[in-house]
């Protein structure tokens, strides 16, 4: 079992910035990605970024490519999301979550556990 919390969220402004981190606890050891998630209301679930648990291979959506940036603490099994130039669209539910079998990263459904999601609001 793994144990994703994310925190970090809030109400920015366009323009600025946000950075979310995701805490896991639990058999970490099993994990090979860790992935960010975004789901605003009446859309599908979709992938924001993903980097490899044991390496520096990162990939991003095209939306948020440049923008966001995705980092690891594996000493502190912490997984970071740092939003520059927020926008609007940018608004969101974000949620962390972990896969422990070796995939791509870029599908929801390569993912195993989920954190609770936490908001992102982008004021214009």
């Amino acid at each position: 079992q793994v144990q994703l919390v994310e925190s970090g969220g809030g109400l920015v402004q366009a323009g600025g910035s946000l950075r979310l981190s995701c805490a896991a606890s639990g058999r970490t050891v099993s994990i090979y990605n860790m992935g960010w998630f975004r789901q605003a209301p009446g859309k599908e679930r979709e992938f924001v970024a993903a980097i490899r648990w044991s390496g520096d291979n990162t990939l991003y959506a095209d939306s948020v490519k440049d923008r966001f940036t995705i980092s690891k603490n594996n000493a502190r099994s912490t997984v970071y999301l740092q939003m520059s130039s927020l926008k609007p669209e940018d608004t969101a539910v974000y949620y962390c979550a972990a896969a422990l079998g070796i995939r791509n990263g870029l599908l929801s459904g390569q993912y195993d556990y989920w954190g609770q999601g936490t908001q992102v609001t982008v004021s214009s």
